[in-house]
């Protein structure tokens, strides 16, 4: 096998391969013995029909291209091997020269790894907020305990805005029955919005036993886009009693015997939450400088497929909940072309992240440990509500474990980068990482990612 090495690209090569017959001959032995295990010719054994009769009853060049299927990923890979290229992604294959006992000649462009030159990372700084607790932060999470332990109180009055009602609906266009249309006894916080367009404005001022009709536009099922009527009758009118806000209602909400310490223990945790959040800030900023400082640039065909399954998997989510991209579309008012446009973007700031934090990792010799990629096995099995074993046998069947634990080594780069950077606040004091963290309680693999 001959080949030469093309540079089309900071990102992207042309490989240019010549591969002499001699050299295709295991290949269509192979393919001769895969055949005869497929075709019935009578009077031989499966598996055993002789070469000259597969030629007549299925077609030299039929065997002879699946022999170059075959050959062409290996000799891509020892071309890959003998110029000492770092490849991302699948090939563009192209045959240039094809013909029985010549030599097989094709083309294969891919991306690959650029060089990237790293600035110091101690040059870099990053200004993240101060953390700074506002007393209506904690009132804020107080009110939403109090939500939680609020009772609901039938009321003879009409429904307002932040009431409960249970109600009957019906669902009619031209004065046929919408499929799935009606619905009795919901129960339905008024002014939520959850539910059809127009039926807050509606409900407000009825009281128990009242009915009325209202319009909206249906977004599914077989009237989708059309105005339907709806009929309402409200059953019944709750108001929601929040609990005294008092020591008792601290020993009800937490394991807190007074309010006082109640809200020491919310200061905390919205603390520790704006902790977590400087970890976060700290960390998009730097790679954001460091992407542009570097002038990382996207291979084009790493950030296609990428934004390929991105789509893809954005699709199998609203099959999930019963919907498709047209109607995901029109609700979120934009186009196709602009959904490409904003992954594309995403995309290619994520491959640009990848690529810096790989190189990084080369530059500083980042190891991962069995136990450190076991840990991470087990916690995305967690996550994914599946035994580690059998998470970890489908990776390997699927081909991803070895992304996982590229994930790992950039995770433990990343590290290294929060580690030699410096981070201040928006009031000028510099913020200690390893303090930061123990304070807010983070464990690496919740950030590294």
């Amino acid at each position: 096998m001959k080949s030469t090495v093309e540079t089309l690209s900071p990102t992207r090569v042309r490989l240019a391969i010549e591969v002499p017959f001699v050299e295709l001959e295991p290949s269509l032995r192979k393919a001769y013995r895969e055949i005869a295990q497929q075709v019935t010719v009578p009077g031989f054994r499966r598996g055993k029909v002789p070469a000259h009769v597969i030629d007549q009853r299925v077609g030299r060049g039929a065997v002879l291209n699946e022999a170059v299927q075959e050959a062409i990923p290996e000799n891509i890979l020892a071309a890959v091997r003998e110029h000492e290229l770092k490849t991302l992604g699948r090939p563009e294959v192209e045959i240039t020269e094809l013909a029985d006992r010549e030599s097989l000649k094709f083309t294969a462009e891919v991306d690959v790894r650029p060089e990237i030159t790293l600035p110091d990372l101690s040059t870099i700084e990053v200004t993240v907020d101060e953390v700074q607790i506002d007393d209506s932060e904690v009132d804020e999470q107080i009110t939403s305990l109090r939500d939680r332990f609020a009772t609901l109180k039938t009321v003879e009055r009409a429904a307002a805005e932040g009431d409960f009602v249970q109600i009957d609906l019906s669902a009619t266009v031209d004065g046929e029955e919408v499929p799935g249309g009606s619905a009795s006894n919901i129960s339905h916080e008024v002014g939520s919005k959850q539910l059809l367009p127009g039926l807050d404005e509606a409900l407000v001022g009825l009281s128990a036993g009242d009915s009325t009709t209202f319009t909206t536009q249906l977004v599914g099922g077989d009237f989708a886009g059309r105005d339907a009527d709806v009929a309402v009758t409200v059953r019944t009118v709750k108001e929601k009693e929040l609990p005294e806000l008092d020591d008792d209602f601290a020993g009800l909400a937490s394991e807190f015997d007074t309010l006082d310490e109640l809200r020491t223990d919310l200061r905390e945790r919205v603390s520790k939450g704006k902790k977590v959040e400087q970890i976060y800030a700290a960390r998009d900023k730097a790679l954001e400088q460091l992407v542009a400082a570097a002038e990382v640039p996207a291979p084009e065909g790493v950030v296609r497929e990428e934004v390929e399954h991105r789509k893809q998997a954005m699709a199998d989510q609203l099959e999930r909940i019963g919907a498709s991209m047209e109607e995901y579309l029109a609700a979120e008012e934009k186009t196709e072309e602009q959904i490409d446009a904003e992954l594309t973007e995403s995309a290619t700031e994520g491959v640009k992240i990848q690529l810096l934090l790989d190189t990084l990792a080369d530059a500083e010799e980042v190891q991962v440990s069995d136990d450190e990629f076991g840990h991470e096995i087990v916690h995305r099995a967690q996550r994914a509500g599946m035994a580690p074993q059998q998470y970890y046998d489908q990776l390997v069947r699927s081909g991803a474990a070895a992304a996982i634990f590229g994930d790992v080594r950039r995770g433990k780069a990343l590290t290294t980068v929060l580690e030699k950077i410096k981070i201040v606040d928006s009031a000028g004091n510099q913020v200690n990482l390893d303090e930061l963290r123990a304070e807010a309680g983070v464990a690496d693999h919740d950030h590294e990612h």
